[in-house]
């Protein structure tokens, strides 16, 4: 009696990745092996990344504050300090955000924490 593979769903398994990884350069696109692997380290950077872009972001807003707090001459550490210390519940991006497209309310958040 000959052996049974379950070839539908090794076959549908292999189009998924192989659907997945179209576009890519070269035999990547089309070698099964060589697309798996690429894929699956693809899938590697994604997540490492989506938890990098996290960091990214808060070092952005950090200079950006830095450097709208510096005008009223303050360090970024002061300002966070004095901020927290008056109970002020405003998040970083929102702050980074403030210093950038409306200066007169960011200046306004410095005075009342001065």
């Amino acid at each position: 009696m000959p052996r049974s593979v379950n070839h539908v769903a090794s076959r549908a398994r292999r189009k998924k990745i192989l659907k997945r990884t179209k576009g890519y350069f070269g035999s990547r696109k089309n070698v099964w092996t060589v697309a798996k692997n690429t894929w699956e380290k693809g899938q590697q950077y994604a997540f490492r990344d989506r938890r990098a872009k996290k960091r990214n972001f808060r070092a952005l807003w950090i200079v950006r504050i830095n450097a709208a707090v510096r005008e009223f001459d303050m360090s970024y550490s002061e300002f966070i300090g004095k901020i927290n210390a008056k109970g002020v519940k405003l998040n970083r991006k929102t702050m980074a955000d403030l210093a950038m497209n409306s200066p007169e309310a960011f200046k306004a958040l410095v005075q009342s924490v001065k």
